[in-house]
This record gives C-alpha cells, structure tokens and sequence, in this order.
C-alpha cells in the first residue's frame, strides 16, 4: 500500500522533464509578450490590426547603407502614449475632412507680399518684420519668401499643385543624408499621400554614382520619394537654410494641400503618415504638432548648446539673436506659459493648413533668414508674439521617437556634436556672452536661473 502510494506522489503533467520544461517556457513567452504589449514603456497603441504594406518600397544596393549609424532611443517610460484608431477608420475619416474642406470652399487666407529682392526671404529688417506678427487687419500682405525664382522644374511644380490632401515632405542638401523610405504604410496610402524630397545637385551625383537613379530620365522617384532637383545657386549659399525652404514655405510650395508632415532627412518614419495626423492633429484638434525638445525648456538653454557645440559657427551672430529676441519680449518658460516648454524637437512637424499655421511658417522663415537656420532659437519669440496664434500640441519626446528612427547625418560640420543634458551655468555663459556681461538678456538669465529680484 505504502509502494503505491508513492508511485502516485508526482503529478502527472511532471513526469516528462520534456513537457514541463515546455510548458514553462510557454508560459515564460507568453507572460513576456503580455508585459511589453501592456508595459507603459510603449507610447503607441493601436486598437485593432490593419493592412500595411509588407514588400520593401525600394531595393538599395548594399553599399549605400541606409540604415547604418541608427541613434539608440533612451527614454525608460511613458507618460503619454498615442493611440491610433483602425487603419480604414482613420483612412476613411481623413478622406471624409478633405472632401468637406473641399466643399466650404477655401479658409480665408493670408496675402503675400511680392516682388523682387537680393535674397530669396526679402531679408527685412527687425522693425520691418516686427509690424507684421500682429494680423488682425487680413488685408496686410505678409512677406514670405518667394522674392526670388525658386528654381525647380516645370513638371516638379505641376505635380506639387496637384498634391491637395496629405504631403510628407523632406529635403537633403549637400548630400548630408541618406534617403530612406517610409515604414508601415497602410496599403492605400501611397495612393493617397504624397512624398516629395527636395535635393541639389551635390545629393543628386550622390545617388547617381550609387545606381539609385538615372540622370537621363526628366523625373526622379526612390520608392514612395518623388525626387525635386532644387538648382540652389540663386538660392542661399548656406545648405541648412535652403533646407528652411521647403521646411516652413511648405504651404506655398504646395498651395492646394490641407495637411503637412515635414520629416527631417536624418529620420525614418515608421508610422503611417494617416496615423500620425489624425492622432496628433485632428484628434487634438490643433494646427500644429511638434516634439518637445529632450533636454531644454528654455530658449536660451538651447542658444548656450548651440554655441558650445558649434552647432552654428557665428557665435557673436547668435548672441545678437538672443538679445535681439530679449529686447523684444522674450521671456524664458514659466508654468504660465499655456505650452509645456519653449523648446521644440523640430526633425518632425505636422501641421494643418490655416491661416494662422501658415503666418507662423511665414514669421518663422523670415527670422531664420534674418539670423540663422537654428529654427528652435526662433519658435518660442514667434509662437508667443504672434496673432492670432496657431492651436498647438507639442507631445511628449517617448512619443517622438516610437514614430521615427533617427540616424546619423552623413557629414558633421563645424564639428557639431550630441547634446547633452542642461550645461552648467558658468560653462554655458562662457561661450555665448564671451565679455562676461548678459547685456539685454541679463533679465532674461536671472529669471530662468531664479535669481530674479522683480
């Protein structure tokens, strides 16, 4: 009795070491799946499947090296994730707000100076440009850009005009990075939204000697990218800023769409461009949705990174920038601000076409031509002077990079390197203010670092 008993001590489902070591490795891979589906590490969610695009957009040849150098992500939580509806929902919803707009017929719009000028932006003068932040009168003609040829072809512009829903725009100037396509398009999006890269000549021999195009055809396209030659020798001689061109005149250069994503060349989306815009713009009911920047909320943090990492080479350039800025209102980011911070990430921007949006591209052009290409030592001066001002959402970094990968640029110029955290104050001072003295922004510092007296 006592024998039998102990034969049927061990449970049945033990007696094969084979099956018990696969059940806990069932088990084991189940409950993982389960903790990075629910974890709150994961900033996107999706409510149901949909029907993306499984075959590559684009062969490259081995030695272009598309996704080489890719930037790790950092970030070990999530506070805000994003939720994306049904793939045909929000296909179906967009084409349904495009076809409305269409209907209503056009949104009063904005009236554009013109004429001719030395410089592509007019370069006006900071008198000159401050009188036009406040547009209450709808019949002043705003300057933005365009006083000069923007030097494309015949078919690139027909094609542009066409463009009237969604356009994802990027652009690559002296070959500084590498085109790559986008990921996880939805299987009718391609037919739905346009990709348009903007390049010179130095980007275009790029991707000739590397097979990626012929030069003898009249028009270029690398996957889901139509390719736009830009003969940038009328244009500007600085690289960067012909890059502002496309980046912030984008409802010039296509006046019939209603929705833009620009997506800087270093990045890769990895999320329906549909997706994004409906989560980030319709869904939150703004004009524009941008990055919060990683490290700064301040301006002026953001200036000292600059001229410590020679990020741009002018330094004395840049303090007359942020003097310029401070003697007219800037002030630094305070909890009464209605706006999480005064820094953006601006490698990823979407926007909805509207009169408001499109005066704060305008006004942010014209600084960027009066100063500097650094367009985020400029977003917090305009956002905060300008009216009426654009409904703006500026969503959390985690987020920022769970829709996009970001690489490394092909060149480093100037010797630019990785941000880092806040800068010490002594250190950061330095280089900036080289004289020791903060000048018209000592106001601006003592606040910002809380020793303001006022």
């Amino acid at each position: 009795m006592g024998k039998a008993a102990a034969t049927f001590s061990k449970p049945l489902l033990c007696q094969s070491k084979l099956l018990c070591f696969s059940l806990l490795y069932l088990f084991s891979v189940l409950f993982s799946a389960a903790y990075f589906t629910f974890s709150a590490t994961r900033c996107i969610f999706r409510s149901s499947p949909f029907d993306p695009i499984q075959s590559p957009l684009f062969s490259y040849p081995s030695s272009y090296g598309e996704h080489k150098h890719s930037i790790p992500t950092t970030r070990s939580s999530c506070n805000s994730p994003v939720y994306f509806s049904d793939y045909f929902d929000v296909f179906h919803e967009i084409q349904q707000i495009l076809a409305n707009s269409t209907s209503l017929g056009l949104p009063p719009a904005l009236r554009y100076k013109q004429g001719n000028a030395d410089s592509f932006g007019g370069n006006f003068n900071i008198h000159k440009r401050l009188s036009y932040f406040d547009h209450s009168d709808g019949e002043i003609e705003i300057p933005c850009g365009f006083f000069k040829h923007f030097p494309i072809s015949t078919s690139d512009r027909i094609s542009m005009e066409k463009c009237d829903g969604v356009v994802v725009v990027s652009a690559i100037f002296n070959d500084h990075d590498k085109i790559r396509q986008p990921r996880h398009l939805g299987s009718k999006t391609l037919d739905h939204v346009c990709f348009f890269m903007f390049v010179d000549d130095a980007t275009l021999n790029r991707l000739h000697y590397q097979n990626l195009i012929s030069k003898k055809s009249n028009s270029y396209k690398i996957g889901a990218w139509r390719i736009v030659k830009v003969s940038v020798e009328t244009l500007y001689q600085n690289a960067a800023m012909n890059g502002v061109i496309p980046k912030y005149l984008v409802h010039r250069l296509f006046p019939n769409t209603k929705y833009s994503i620009w997506v800087d060349a270093k990045l890769q989306l990895v999320v329906d461009p549909l997706f994004l815009i409906h989560s980030l713009v319709v869904n939150e009911n703004v004009g524009i949705s941008i990055s919060k920047h990683p490290f700064f909320v301040h301006t002026m943090e953001e200036a000292m990174a600059t001229a410590r990492w020679k990020k741009w080479w002018d330094v004395n350039g840049l303090k007359i920038q942020m003097e310029t800025y401070c003697e007219n209102g800037l002030q630094p980011w305070n909890s009464n601000k209605p706006y999480p911070t005064d820094v953006p990430d601006s490698a990823l921007i979407m926007r909805k076409h509207s009169l408001a949006t499109n005066l704060f591209s305008c006004l942010m052009f014209n600084e960027l031509e009066a100063f500097n290409p650094r367009d985020q030592l400029a977003f917090a001066y305009v956002r905060d002077k300008m009216k009426p001002k654009p409904k703006l959402n500026m969503f959390e970094v985690e987020v920022f990079e769970q829709v996009a990968v970001e690489y490394r640029h092909n060149l480093k110029l100037g010797g630019a390197g990785v941000v880092g955290p806040k800068l010490k104050r002594a250190a950061a001072t330095s280089d900036l203010f080289v004289n020791g003295t903060c000048g018209k922004c000592e106001g601006y510092l003592l606040s910002m670092w809380g020793e303001s007296h006022d």
